[in-house]
């Protein structure tokens, strides 16, 4: 009898094994967190491993993601080429930053430029480059003051109130005038060109 019962309970413990170790392997599948959802990362694809965010500034692979990032902080509407814009009406009265012959110069790095209406009624220039040092570069030896910067692209607000908010975006000030200091408190790294520092201070 005592030998029966031994093999009876060895049985169930057995067969209790088999089934926790299957339901393991299914509710687990494809998600390390076990709770049967597909895992999916939320950062920028640039992480160092660490598990720590990023502070990676803002990319676009086009003129469209672009446009599409500053209406999660501020506005861009009536997007519209370079070209366009400067032909149309709006740049009587309302003139974007740059020149459309830019984007044919080699010295600027800019690969498109275009031009989109803030809720203020005031142009916003969109710029993605194809080469940072480049444009920098040509920023500072044509002393065309600051303008916001990110991975690949470059922005020139058109209103006070949209340079306010865009100070969430992660975007950063290319500063190279240094005749008007920045005041203290603000972060200062350096550029990729010499004299010139990227910052959190927004001069409006």
């Amino acid at each position: 009898m005592r030998i029966r019962r031994a093999i009876t309970i060895g049985a169930v413990l057995l067969m209790s094994a088999s089934m926790t170790a299957c339901g393991g392997d299914d509710s687990d599948a494809g998600n390390s967190d076990g709770d049967g959802k597909s895992s999916a990362s939320t950062g920028s694809g640039k992480g160092d491993g660490s598990g720590t965010a990023s502070t990676e500034l803002p990319e676009a692979s086009d003129m469209a993601s672009l446009a599409y990032f500053l209406n999660e902080h501020a506005s861009c509407l009536d997007l519209k080429t370079g070209a366009e814009y400067d032909d149309s009406n709006y740049t009587d009265t309302d003139p974007a930053w740059g020149e459309e012959n830019m984007t044919q110069d080699p010295a600027w790095g800019i690969k498109e430029r275009a031009v989109c209406m803030d809720k203020y009624n005031d142009a916003n220039t969109l710029l993605l480059l194809s080469d940072m040092k480049k444009f920098q570069t040509s920023i500072k030896e044509r002393n065309y003051g600051s303008i916001l910067i990110g991975e690949n692209v470059a922005v020139d607000p058109g209103d006070a109130q949209t340079v306010q908010e865009l100070k969430t975006s992660g975007l950063k000030t290319l500063h190279c005038d240094a005749e008007q200091p920045i005041p203290s408190g603000y972060q200062q790294e350096p550029a990729l060109v010499a004299g010139c520092v990227l910052t959190d201070y927004y001069d409006d």
